[in-house]
């Protein structure tokens, strides 16, 4: 098969295509270099003397007039913070919305962008609804987290999964002793291991997580992104009752400010807890009570 010679009326229509696309690069790459500064809420002065070249030399360049190289490209997208890529690239559909969006991020400092980046992931990603059919319940001991997830489990007919009791299974030893042996670091580092067993093993469930997961950032991204979370909080009073009724004391035994301890704890958790999907406050109410919100807050 052979192609066809072009025709010089052809020839001529490329060189006039040429031509045109010519003539709207400068333009287009000045409109976009406008853009941006002004989304960086950045003045002409400012973007020309982080890109050592001239205020003139700069409007120029937005005006759509005169050549620019390269190197004067890549100096001018440094001073705004993005990408050659993305300062030769013009935007599409670029809404309202987008642009309100974008002005919210700039202003964030980079620890707010990292936790919105994630809960963007969590909430609009392709797996949200996977990650909805595992309950993970959250929070310091003493607020109802076995009773209720055991029942919410029966009732949903999912598996019910104690961390704590996973842990021990997997070590063969008390989790008393295991604080003993490895310290907290390394309790940490076997209940990541056990919990990405939990999660592996187990698409619908629900789990409940010793208080302290939250302290370990790559466990609890692991379940704030795989699992429904609840924060199962009680009282201060609540829960030290509760857990004295058990007959369990760990963390505060021997120790006569015991309530004191509890309330730091808990407010030094405050911001890690308050990451949860939701929030189920237990204090003054009976396990059915409790029990009827849980079940709306997951299921409804």
């Amino acid at each position: 098969m052979s192609l066809e010679p072009t025709t010089e009326q052809q020839q001529e229509e490329l060189q006039t295509a040429d031509q045109a696309a010519e003539g709207n690069i400068l333009p287009t790459l000045g409109k976009r270099v406008r853009e941006i500064r002004d989304r960086r809420g950045m003045t002409r002065k400012l973007v020309a003397r982080e890109a050592g070249v001239s205020e003139r030399h700069l409007a120029h360049l937005e005006g759509g007039d005169g050549n620019v190289s390269i190197v004067l490209l890549h100096n001018i997208a440094r001073a705004l913070n993005v990408s050659l890529i993305e300062l030769l690239a013009p935007e599409t559909e670029d809404t309202v919305e987008k642009r309100l969006i974008r002005r919210f991020l700039e202003r964030l400092p980079q620890h707010r962008l990292e936790e919105v980046v994630f809960r963007l992931m969590r909430d609009f990603g392709h797996e949200e609804a996977v990650r909805r059919k595992r309950v993970a319940l959250i929070g310091l001991r003493g607020a109802g987290k076995s009773t209720l997830g055991k029942r919410l489990a029966q009732e949903e007919n999912m598996p019910f999964i104690e961390l704590d009791r996973e842990i021990e299974k997997e070590t063969g030893i008390p989790g008393r002793e295991i604080f003993s042996l490895y310290g907290q670091s390394g309790y940490r580092r076997i209940e990541k291991r056990t919990l990405e067993r939990v999660l592996r093993d187990n698409p619908r469930a629900v789990i409940s997580v010793g208080g302290g997961v939250v302290s370990q950032p790559e466990s609890f991204e692991m379940l704030l992104s795989q699992c429904m979370t609840v924060w199962v909080k009680a009282q201060p009073e609540e829960h030290m009752s509760r857990v004295m009724a058990q007959g369990d004391l760990r963390p505060m035994a021997g120790n006569d400010e015991a309530m004191e301890d509890l309330k730091r704890i808990l407010e030094a958790r405050l911001p890690l807890y308050a990451k949860a999907d939701t929030v189920l406050d237990t204090s003054g109410e009976t396990v059915d009570q409790s029990f009827i919100k849980l079940r709306q807050l997951v299921m409804g």
